[in-house]
C-alpha cells in the first residue's frame, strides 16, 4: 500500500523547483500541456530557462517548428512557479491565436487587451488593467502607445513574437523599437522570429539591444568588429550562441512529419451586369471629390471597397448602402459619421489590421473639414446620392455571381483530389465579407449542402450558430471544456460541429487566427486577400503540425480582370504560398513590414493603371522590387552565425526526448499514486485507465464528477463531461498540498519488493535487510531558488544506500509496522551523513552558479572592450577626417577655399584634442560601470540555505 511517507516524498518531488537547464525544471509544464513532445521544443524551452542571470534569448527556429509551443512551455512553467506577470507582444492579427494556443494547449488563462478593452476595464473600476491573473496579449502598436502603464508593471517575462519587426530597434529613427526598449528595460524577454538575420548583421545587433544593452557595445563598435574586412565572425558566433538558438527543419524531420500543399486555380467569368457594376464603382472610386469617402480615410475606404467589390454583389451592395446613408445624412444637415471604416469593419467582419491602419492614417491626416454640410455643393451631392442609389439597384439585381456558379465545381474538384489521399470530406471556405458569408450559406444550402454547413465569424450569434452552441453546452455540461466565456465557447462549439458533423465551414477572417483545423485539408479562398501574410495564416489553420494529409488550396481568378490574374501570379510564384511542404517561408514574408502596406501598393496599381499594358508594367516593377528584397539574403553568413550543424544533433535530440519521456512517465506515476492515496475516501478509481469519479469533493469550490489524467494514453473513449486532471488543476493542487502536509512521525516501514510489478535489481539485492533512512528538503536561494530532495540511508551492517537506491525503494508498496513508543532512535551517523550529503549538493549548486557568474562577467568584460573600442574608433575617424581635410587644403586653388578649409581643420584638431583627453575618462567610466555591474552580480551570489527534515524511518525490505 501507499503510505503517508510515500505521499510526502511524491508531493515534494512533484513541486520542487529544479535548476534552469534540467528537464526536471519543465516537469509541470510538460506534464500539464496538451501537446505532443518534440525534443527541439523542449531543448529550446530549457535554453530560455537555463541561466538565471540572462535577460532574455532569441528562439529562431525555422518556420513550422512550433516557436509558439516553445514559448508556451516557458510561460506555463513561469505560471506554475507563481511568476504570473506575463505578457505577449505580437502583431494584432496574432493576438487571438496566441490566446487560443495558450488556453487550449497549456490551460493558461489569457486576456487580449486593446484600447477598447482597457477603457471598459477602467470604467468597471480596474485601475491597473494590465496587472491581471492571466497572460496578457497586446499588439505592437498598442504596446507602443501605453508605455507608462506597461513600465509600471514588474513583468516576470515578456514574449515578443515576430520579433524581426524590431530588428532596427537600435536606430534613433525607429520610434517603436526605442519605446519598447525603454518600456521593458531590465525585464526578462523571449524573442521569437524565424528570420533573425535577413539583410544586415546590424539586425542581430538590433535584436540584442532589445534584450540586454550589455550584450554588445554600441553600433559603431559592432560595425568595426564584425562588418569590415577580416571581421572575426567566429567570435561573433560564440557571443550569439549565448542568447540565440535556431533549429532547422531538416534536423527534426525524424520527429516532425509535414504534408504538402497542392494548388488548384478555378477561373470564373463575371456576367455583363457584374462587369458593368465593377467598372462603374471602380470609376467612382477614382474621383478625388467623392463626398461619400471621408478625406482622412479615403485611401483605406477605397481599399476596403475594392476588396468587397471583388467579393460579391451582396457585399458591395451593403457597403454602398452605408455610404448612401451617410450622404443622405449630410443632405439633411445631420452630423455624418466620419469613422466609416469602423462601421465597415464591424458590419463585414473585416481584418482588425484595417482598424489599426485607420488609426495611424487618421493621426497623420490633416483636418481638412471638407465634409461640412454648409460647404457642400447641393447639386453635386444630389447627383452622387442618385448615382449610389443606381449602383445599389444594380448590385441587388444580380442574384448569382459568376464566381459563385464556379464554387460547386471548385468544391467537387477539391473533394476529388482529397479522396485520393483518404482525407475527410471537409472544406474551409474563406471570404472577406460577412455579407458574402450569408449569401454563400444560402446558395450552398440550396445546392446540395443543406444541413452540412457551419459559419464562423467574429460574433457567431446567428440563429444557426446559437443552436449549435446550445446543443454543445448541453453535451458538455459540467466539463472543463466549457470555459464560461461565451465568445470562446461559441468558437469551440462551431469547430467541434465542423469536425464531427458539417462538411463545410464558411469563415470570415475571424477564423484566420486562433483556430486549429488539422482535420480539414481543403482551403478555398473564395476571396483572395492581397495580403500574403493573411493568406499564409488562412492556409495555416489546416496546414500545420498534426495535419495527416496534403492540403488542397483552391483560388479563384477573374478572367476579365488582368490585375486579379497578376496578383495571383505574384502570390504563387514569388511568395510560393500554395505549394511545397512548408508554404511561404519566413525569409520571404518577413521582408514585408506590413501586410496592409503591401495591399496599398497593389491598390495604387489598380487605381492608377487604366490599360492592360499599364497594369502589366506596374506589376512587373512591383515584382522586381520584391525580387530585389527577397534576393538580398545573407545565407552563408546566417549559416555560419546562427545555424548549428552539430553532427550529433539527432543523437542529442533523441537523448533529450528520452529523458523528457522518462521524466513524464515518472511524474505521471507519482501523481496518480499520490492522487489515489489522498482521494481514497473521496473518489472511485477505474482499474483500466487513469480516471476516477469524484463523489465527495474535498472542497466546495472543486466540482465532482468524472476526471481523466491529462496524459491518459489509454484507448478508452473520452467522455464529453470529463474534467481534465492536471498538476495545476485546483483538485491537483489540493492533492499536492495534502501530500506535503501528511503526518509522518518516526516509524518503521516494510517495503515489499517481492510483489513489485517490475524488476528493481538494486532493491532486490537488499531483500531481507533492515536499516535507517531520512529525507531532507534542501532549498538554496542564490541566483535562483533551487530545491533538492536528499535521501540518506544506512543498513544495519553500516553500509550507505545511495540516492538512486532510495528513490527506487519508494517506488515499492509498503506497510507501516507497529513501532515502539520508546527506545527507537536513528543512529548519530545517519544525521552526520545527511549533513555531508546536503553540503555536497550545496557545493554543486555553487559551482553551477559560478559558471553562470563567469559567463556573465565575461559578457560584461567584452561589453567594456566594445565601448572602449568605440571611443577609440571615434578618435580614429577624427584623425582620418583631419588627414583628408589637410590633403584637400593642399589641393585648394583659391585663397577663399583655403581659408574655409583651415577653419575646418582647426575645428577638427580641437575635436581631436578633446577626444584624446576624454578617451582616458571614457575608459575609466566604462571600467567603473563594468565593476559596478560585477559587484551587483557578486551580491546576487550570496546564498540562503534552508534544510527541512521531512521524515525519518526504520526500513525493512521483504
Amino acid at each position: 500500500m501507499t503510505t503517508a511517507y510515500h505521499a510526502k516524498y511524491y508531493a515534494h518531488e512533484l513541486t520542487r523547483q529544479a535548476a534552469g537547464g534540467d528537464v526536471d525544471r519543465l516537469s509541470t509544464s510538460l506534464f500539464d500541456a496538451s501537446v505532443d513532445l518534440n525534443p527541439h521544443q523542449i531543448e529550446a524551452a530549457l535554453f530560455a530557462l537555463r541561466s538565471p542571470l540572462s535577460k532574455g534569448v532569441v528562439l529562431a527556429d525555422e518556420v513550422g517548428l512550433g516557436k509558439t509551443i516553445e514559448a508556451g512551455l516557458v510561460l506555463c512553467q513561469y505560471w506554475a512557479e507563481r511568476k504570473r506577470r506575463l505578457i505577449v507582444i505580437c502583431p494584432a492579427s496574432l493576438r487571438r491565436q496566441w490566446a487560443a494556443e495558450l488556453s487550449e494547449k497549456f490551460n493558461l488563462p489569457t486576456l487580449v487587451l486593446d484600447a477598447q478593452a482597457v477603457r471598459k476595464l477602467r470604467k468597471e473600476g480596474t485601475h491597473r488593467p494590465f496587472e491581471q491573473r492571466a497572460v496578457v496579449m497586446l499588439s505592437y502598436h498598442y504596446a507602443n502607445r501605453v508605455e507608462d502603464d506597461l513600465r509600471a508593471v514588474a513583468w516576470d517575462l515578456v514574449v515578443m513574437d515576430e520579433a524581426h519587426k524590431l530588428r532596427n530597434a537600435h536606430q534613433p529613427s525607429n520610434r517603436m523599437g526605442k519605446t519598447l526598449r525603454r518600456t521593458f528595460d531590465g525585464r526578462r524577454k523571449l524573442l521569437l522570429t524565424a528570420t533573425p538575420l535577413q539583410n544586415s548583421l546590424m539586425e542581430l545587433f538590433g535584436l540584442s539591444s532589445l534584450i540586454d544593452e550589455h550584450l554588445f557595445g554600441d553600433d559603431k563598435a559592432f560595425r568595426k568588429q564584425y562588418m569590415q574586412a577580416g571581421a572575426d565572425l567566429p567570435e561573433l558566433r560564440a557571443r550569439l550562441t549565448g542568447f540565440v538558438k535556431r533549429t532547422l527543419r531538416k534536423q527534426v524531420l525524424e520527429y516532425v512529419r509535414y504534408t504538402a500543399r497542392r494548388a488548384i486555380t478555378q477561373p470564373f467569368t463575371p456576367s455583363e451586369d457584374e462587369q458593368r457594376l465593377y467598372e462603374a464603382v471602380s470609376a467612382y472610386m477614382l474621383r478625388d471629390d467623392a463626398f461619400a469617402l471621408p478625406s482622412s480615410q479615403r485611401h483605406l475606404t477605397t481599399l476596403i471597397l475594392r476588396k468587397l467589390l471583388a467579393s460579391s454583389s451582396t457585399a458591395v451592395a451593403g457597403t454602398l448602402e452605408r455610404m448612401h446613408k451617410r450622404l443622405v445624412a449630410l443632405r439633411e444637415g445631420q452630423q455624418a459619421d466620419e469613422n466609416i471604416i469602423d462601421a465597415l469593419i464591424d458590419e463585414d467582419d473585416l481584418d482588425d489590421d484595417y482598424r489599426e491602419a485607420m488609426e495611424e492614417e487618421s493621426e497623420e491626416a490633416e483636418d481638412a473639414g471638407s465634409n461640412n454640410a454648409e460647404a457642400l455643393e447641393r447639386e453635386r451631392l444630389e447627383t452622387e446620392i442618385a448615382e449610389l442609389a443606381q449602383y445599389i439597384d444594380w448590385a441587388k439585381a444580380i442574384k448569382t455571381d459568376g464566381k459563385t456558379t464556379q464554387l460547386l465545381t471548385a468544391l467537387e474538384t477539391g473533394f476529388s483530389s482529397m479522396a485520393e489521399t483518404g482525407a475527410a470530406r471537409k472544406a474551409l471556405i474563406f471570404t472577406e465579407s460577412r455579407r458574402t458569408q450569408a449569401y454563400l450559406r444560402q446558395f450552398l444550402s440550396a445546392n446540395g449542402f443543406a444541413g452540412k454547413l457551419v459559419t464562423f465569424n467574429g460574433s457567431n450569434t446567428d440563429p444557426e450558430s446559437t443552436a449549435i452552441y446550445q446543443d454543445w453546452l448541453a453535451a458538455n455540461q459540467g466539463a472543463d471544456k466549457v470555459t464560461g466565456s461565451k465568445p470562446v465557447d461559441r468558437r469551440t462549439a462551431l469547430i467541434d460541429h465542423f469536425r464531427d458533423t458539417a462538411e463545410i465551414m464558411i469563415a470570415t477572417e475571424a477564423a484566420a487566427e486562433g483556430v486549429n483545423l488539422q482535420f480539414c485539408s481543403l482551403v478555398v479562398n473564395y476571396d483572395l486577400p492581397w495580403n500574403p501574410q493573411r493568406i499564409e495564416q488562412r492556409i495555416g489553420r489546416c496546414h500545420r503540425y498534426g495535419q495527416k494529409h496534403d492540403v488542397v488550396v483552391v483560388n479563384f481568378v477573374n478572367t476579365r480582370n488582368h490585375a486579379d490574374q497578376r496578383v495571383l501570379e505574384l502570390l504563387t510564384d514569388k511568395f510560393r504560398l500554395f505549394d511545397g511542404i512548408f508554404g511561404a517561408s519566413d525569409e520571404v514574408l518577413g521582408r514585408i513590414e506590413s501586410g496592409i502596406d503591401f495591399e496599398k501598393r497593389i491598390l495604387d496599381i489598380v487605381q492608377s493603371c487604366r490599360t492592360e499594358a499599364e497594369i502589366q508594367q506596374a506589376f512587373t516593377k512591383l515584382q522586381q522590387d520584391l525580387e530585389a528584397d527577397i534576393a538580398t539574403r545573407m545565407d552563408e553568413t546566417q549559416q555560419l552565425l546562427i545555424e548549428h550543424f552539430d553532427e550529433d544533433i539527432h543523437d542529442l535530440l533523441r537523448i533529450q526526448l528520452d529523458r523528457a519521456r522518462e521524466r513524464l512517465d515518472h511524474v505521471g506515476r507519482l501523481f496518480w499514486t499520490l492522487t489515489r492515496f489522498v482521494l481514497a475516501d473521496h473518489a472511485a478509481f477505474d482499474t483500466e485507465a487513469p480516471r476516477f469519479t469524484l463523489h465527495n469533493p474535498p472542497a466546495s469550490s472543486i466540482p465532482g464528477g468524472r476526471y481523466r489524467l491529462v496524459r491518459d494514453v489509454s484507448n478508452t473513449a473520452v467522455v464529453g463531461s470529463e474534467h481534465i486532471y492536471r498538476l495545476t488543476h485546483p483538485l491537483g493542487e489540493r492533492v499536492l498540498d495534502a501530500g506535503k502536509t501528511a503526518e509522518t512521525p518516526l516509524a518503521e516501514l516494510r517495503f515489499d519488493i517481492t510483489h513489485h510489478p517490475t524488476r528493481l535489481s538494486i532493491v532486490e539485492a537488499l531483500k531481507g535487510e533492515r536499516g535507517w533512512l531520512t529525507l531532507d528538503l534542501l532549498a538554496v536561494e542564490t541566483l535562483q531558488l533551487e530545491e533538492h530532495l536528499i535521501f540518506t540511508a544506512l543498513s544495519d551492517d553500516g553500509r550507505s544506500l545511495d540516492q538512486e537506491t532510495c528513490e527506487k525503494l519508494f517506488l515499492c508498496q509498503a506497510d507501516r509496522a507497529p513501532t515502539p513508543s520508546t527506545g527507537i532512535e536513528p543512529p548519530i551517523e545517519l544525521n552526520a551523513n545527511a549533513q555531508r550529503h546536503c553540503e555536497a549538493a550545496i557545493s554543486r549548486i555553487v559551482e553551477a552558479n559560478n559558471r553562470f557568474f563567469q559567463d556573465e562577467r565575461e559578457k560584461l568584460e567584452k561589453w567594456a572592450e566594445d565601448k572602449i573600442l568605440a571611443a577609440e574608433q571615434a578618435l580614429h575617424d577624427t584623425k582620418a577626417k583631419l588627414r583628408a581635410l589637410k590633403r584637400e587644403s593642399r589641393q585648394a586653388t583659391s585663397t577663399n577655399e583655403q581659408h574655409k578649409l583651415q577653419v575646418r581643420i582647426r575645428e577638427v584638431e580641437r575635436d581631436q584634442r578633446r577626444q584624446r583627453q576624454a578617451i582616458f575618462d571614457v575608459e575609466d567610466e566604462i571600467i567603473e560601470k563594468r565593476d559596478t555591474l560585477i559587484d551587483a552580480l557578486e551580491q546576487r551570489l550570496q546564498q540562503h540555505t534552508a534544510i527541512q527534515r521531512l521524515f525519518s524511518i526504520r526500513w525493512t525490505i521483504v
